[in-house]
């Protein structure tokens, strides 16, 4: 039974959890702006440079893989139990940080992402989608170090 739940685990975070992450870092590359717009310089940017379509498609990955990366938390709850580390330091931090990036998916960048496509505004809003999307995938990171390395375990 580890074996599997590990399995489902580890898959799952690959298969939803990375397409999430890339969706949410590219999303303000292709997002609308205002006409005329967009430059991280300032200068104007014609709006052709973007691809509205490409970034409603990101939009839905974002929100499609966020809900099919609940999987990974849940089995790993479930791992854990059967395991019997549930009290295990770096799973409690693992988890919480699980918590905070599921937070700022569903809270922060989703309906941002969503606000973007519906109201193209100067490029301020998707610089500080960009700066969530980091925040996002450095969370991510650390939980995968946390997997890897298991601070305080007695299997390190």
């Amino acid at each position: 039974m580890e074996a599997f739940l590990l399995s489902v685990h580890v898959l799952a975070g690959i298969l939803f959890v990375g397409p999430a992450a890339v969706a949410v870092s590219l999303f303000p590359r292709f997002a609308p702006v205002a006409e005329g717009v967009g430059g991280a310089d300032g200068a104007a940017r014609p709006a052709g440079e973007r691809n509205v379509g490409v970034a409603r498609l990101l939009h839905r990955i974002t929100r499609g893989y966020g809900v099919a990366a609940l999987v990974v938390p849940v089995v790993g709850i479930a791992l854990a139990l059967v395991q019997g580390r549930m009290g295990e330091v770096w799973i409690t931090v693992a988890m919480v940080l699980t918590a905070v990036a599921g937070g700022i998916l569903a809270l922060q960048i989703a309906p941002r992402q969503r606000d973007a496509l519906a109201a193209p505004g100067d490029g301020r809003r998707l610089r500080q989608l960009g700066m969530l999307a980091g925040i996002f995938n450095l969370l991510w990171a650390v939980v995968v170090i946390l997997m890897i390395v298991r601070p305080g375990s007695d299997y390190s």
